[in-house]
């Protein structure tokens, strides 16, 4: 069992679920890592707004962000404490049910896979499971 969650820290957890486009951009994450350009562009939002979300979540320690180039990634990185990986575990679990979530996810699958059907930056790096990270000898 991990450590006992501060309320502060259970505050700053539920506060960065409460939000739909933090919800977005996490179920956009499961079991992903994303260029942040997808994320503008699958939730047609400015990137500046995408980065507040993005830095929300990073604050609350569920996402973890890593610089390539230019590019920024993220990922969701499962919290130390268990009572609240089981929480954002269901979560997850939850999102995968509703049709919005849905409709992001194939939204971000056709911009991978047909990208000259949505403006994406040229040279953008697909998002990559997070499965093919682990097997990557650059990526720990």
């Amino acid at each position: 069992m991990g450590r006992s969650l501060k309320s502060a820290d259970l505050a700053t957890l539920f506060s960065a679920l409460a939000d739909t486009t933090r919800l977005r951009l996490l179920n956009l994450m499961a079991g992903r890592e994303v260029c942040v350009c997808y994320f503008v562009d699958v939730l047609r939002q400015s990137q500046p707004k995408i980065s507040r979300h993005l830095a929300y979540l990073r604050k609350a320690g569920i996402v973890a962000a890593r610089r390539e180039g230019k590019w920024m990634h993220y990922r969701i990185c499962m919290p130390a404490e268990s009572g609240a990986a089981s929480l954002l575990t269901a979560v997850l679990a939850s999102l995968r049910n509703d049709r919005q979530m849905q409709a992001d996810l194939a939204r971000l699958h056709r911009a991978c896979c047909a990208p000259q059907r949505l403006v994406v930056p040229e040279g953008a790096p697909p998002p990559v499971l997070l499965s093919s990270l682990r097997e990557s000898p650059s990526h720990p």
